[in-house]
């Protein structure tokens, strides 16, 4: 199914199951403990050894030798896998290091060996008894000392310009020049990268823990140099990713490598230290904005640039990307700056780009809005666009910022902030608020589906689409109930498995709308069938309560497939509408902080969220993934960092003893409201993504919030207390 002309109505604007609060369907069995995930796969092989992984001591160099006649003596042990005998492998699409390295080091961390034995503690022991001789060589690991030195930068794409920015920004009468700092940052999910490999003849099968599992057959087929028929990758259940496992990483070629050497299947987990720098991380940024306005608060120049670090063949973090959207401003500069670093690869962490981009890009804002002596909302608000500013013949499909703004203000109780930092009280906490707008780009990608019915009526759904956590199961089986007139108990969803058709995958926060639209090209397939293997007009034909009917006759739904199983597939293709209309996301967030008058020590007090992003498919499911999002925005605003040895080129706090993430003790009341919206423009679910939006600007929200309580304005995050200590009033 093409879908190049905005939707019309359609069986989903029925909202009989669809936009229902439903339950989630794989609830109970990851409440008791029966969803399987990758390393706990027990019904898939018997017998199953082990792999631990040896990795890099260095940053950067080569290996000079390699000690394995210990290990291999080790009890236990049946096989060690180097690049020396691993045979042939290909460098993939999505992996900017080799997986397995050696001789040459690209990062710390790197995987350089497995050991396989019989159990898991014999595999760690062996690997203890590998000796790895370096020769090291010099690195770059410090993003300000790149920046400082200016010669270690490129430009990965010509800077996006709109009129004049610097004489528009050199004449306005009131102007912010500021530069912020993100951090390193670790997706810190809860199930590790894991695998469990095994080998039938040539061919290779693959439990694993992955978002896109299209894309991880492809890259493991082209590093294995197999056919892709011969790669079969199955992920239904995943315990986190945030992007981390868009990509197969060491552990699923590790373990491949591992049965193919032993013979027999092979578990393979990354431990948790070994996460944060064998896998990929969010890069750190710093970025410079400036902005000009006119005396009554109308943006006339907005200049972005952001400084980033990669390893080679890597991409900088966009932190640019909402800044040419978000406001209007007839002067624009926009600019992405990359330095080679040679610390462990940095990549997609939930919503790239727009959540560092935000986090200070929604400070300037809120600093600007000071120096024109005016209230936060409104600045945003005189500046809001409904056009690409860079094109303003390109209208966005829908955008309702402005009312996330003043919805949330009034909900917030914006009216009673104190405008002049430092001024309310409750007992030894400095209260204040903060707003922040929210935008993340809707997108959509090719998603395909295969539907079943059978005679007793009951309809199943397959498509490799994965659930990170985020309700793919429910939401896929509300879209087949409302397209076929079922109750969702009569519905089973499949997932996760690469003999499925392909769909849109987990990521990008296309996952929802884009793997539900492909459903729909599946069940509006399956109408037509049904309709015509029971003699009725496809065209006027209706589907409820179990019932197929049409001029006068009705059948149960089931009695189409009296004769043997209904099974159609189709693949939804998004095409043409997005250069039409320009698609995204929206939301205003406002945060309540307390902040410690002697300590510094920072505590969130309540946080609301207003968004308007599409169709809202399944309202408690949307609502969990904000307020995960919300969340994950504080720990970003607070203690989340991956502190950098900037001698020796790793990530020092690599588990979470040292990453400080928040827990249920940090997060109070949270709200989240979804505005009523449908875009046509954008599926035929007229849905949009919402589980990055949650995150973006969240983060500066509780920046501002601080400076509102304290009157310290801080640009580099996260905002721990030392860094607020000085502006604190004295105490006595």
């Amino acid at each position: 199914m093409k879908f190049d002309t905005p939707a019309g109505k359609n069986p989903i604007d029925q909202l009989k199951v669809v936009g229902q609060p439903l339950n989630r369907i794989d609830g109970p069995l990851k409440t008791t403990g029966h969803a399987p995930y990758a390393y706990e796969r027990h019904d898939a092989v018997a017998a199953p050894a082990y792999g631990y992984v040896v990795t890099a001591g260095i940053a950067k160099g080569r290996v000079s030798s390699m000690e394995l006649d210990a290990a291999r003596r080790s009890p236990g042990v049946l096989a060690i896998v180097t690049a020396d005998n691993a045979g042939p492998l290909q460098k993939s699409q999505r992996n900017t290091a080799a997986l397995l390295g050696g001789p040459e080091i690209s990062h710390y961390h790197q995987a350089l060996a497995l050991v396989v034995a019989e159990t898991f503690e014999q595999a760690r022991a062996a690997a203890g008894l590998v000796k790895v001789r370096y020769t090291t060589q010099k690195g770059a690991y410090d993003l300000a000392a790149a920046k400082k030195a200016g010669t270690n930068f490129q430009k990965t794409d010509p800077d996006a310009r709109v009129g004049d920015f610097e004489k528009a920004f050199g004449e306005a009468p009131v102007t912010l020049d500021a530069l912020y700092h993100t951090p390193d940052q670790s997706h810190a999910m809860m199930e590790p990268h894991a695998t469990l490999a095994a080998w039938e003849g040539d061919k290779l099968t693959v439990w694993t823990s992955n978002q896109m599992i299209d894309w991880g057959k492809t890259d493991l087929a082209k590093t294995l140099g197999l056919p892709k028929e011969n790669v079969r990758l199955v992920s239904p259940y995943i315990g986190g990713g945030f992007g981390g496992k868009l990509f197969v990483r060491s552990d699923v070629l590790l373990a491949a490598l591992g049965a193919r050497a032993a013979k027999r299947p092979v578990k393979v987990a990354l431990s948790r230290p070994q996460i944060a720098n064998n896998t990929t991380h969010r890069p750190a940024t710093l970025q410079r904005i400036r902005l000009g306005a006119t005396a009554q608060g109308t943006l006339t120049a907005i200049g972005h640039e952001s400084w980033s670090g990669n390893l080679p063949g890597g991409s900088p973090e966009e932190a640019i990307q909402q800044t040419k959207l978000m406001y209007a401003g007839a002067n624009r500069l926009a600019g992405l700056r990359l330095a080679h670093l040679d610390l462990p690869e940095g990549n997609a962490m939930r919503a790239p780009g727009e959540t560092p981009g935000l986090m200070a890009l929604e400070i300037a804002m809120d600093e600007m809005a000071e120096k024109l002596g005016l209230d936060p909302v409104e600045f945003r608000i005189r500046n809001d666009t409904q056009v690409d500013p860079a094109n303003p013949e390109r209208p966005f499909s829908k955008r309702q910022l402005v009312q996330c703004l003043r919805d949330g203000a009034q909900r917030f109780g914006w009216d009673k902030r104190n405008a002049r930092p430092g001024q309310q009280r409750d007992g030894r906490w400095l209260v204040g608020m903060g707003v922040a707008a929210g935008f993340r780009n809707n997108l959509v990608m090719k998603s395909g589906a295969r539907v079943r019915l059978d005679a007793t009526g009951q309809v199943t759904v397959e498509t490799d689409m994965t659930d990170i956590g985020t309700g793919s199961y429910t939401i896929l089986g509300q879209t087949a109930a409302e397209m076929l007139g079922v109750p969702i108990e009569k519905v089973t969803v499949k997932l996760g498995d690469s003999s499925f058709p392909a769909s849109a995958g987990s990521g990008g926060q296309w996952g929802a709308n884009s793997s539900t639209a492909g459903v729909f090209a599946a069940c509006t397939k399956l109408r037509e069938a049904v309709a015509t293997k029971l003699g009725l007009d496809p065209a006027t034909a209706t589907f409820a309560d179990g019932q197929v009917s049409a001029g006068g006759k009705r059948f149960a739904l089931g009695k189409a497939a009296a004769d043997g199983e209904l099974v159609v597939e189709d693949t939804i293709e998004f095409a043409e509408l997005e250069e039409k209309f320009q698609q995204s996301t929206f939301a205003a967030h406002f945060v309540e902080v307390g902040v410690d008058v002697a300590t510094g020590e920072s505590r969130i007090r309540r946080m609301l969220a207003v968004c308007a992003a599409g169709r809202i498919l399944n309202p408690k499911t949307a609502r969990s993934q904000v307020i995960g999002a919300m969340t994950m925005g504080v720990g970003a605003a607070l203690s989340e960092e991956l502190a950098v040895d900037t001698r020796l080129g790793f990530f020092v706090n690599h588990d979470l003893a040292g990453y400080e993430v928040p827990v249920h003790a940090d997060i109070p009341h949270q709200e989240v409201v979804f505005l009523d919206e449908t875009d046509p423009v954008s599926s035929p679910m007229k849905a949009k993504g919402v589980g990055e939006l949650g995150l973006c600007g969240v983060s500066a929200a509780v920046a501002n919030a601080i400076y509102n309580a304290t009157g310290t304005r801080v640009r580099e995050y996260p905002i721990t207390l030392d860094k607020l200590l000085a502006g604190l009033p004295a105490l006595g």
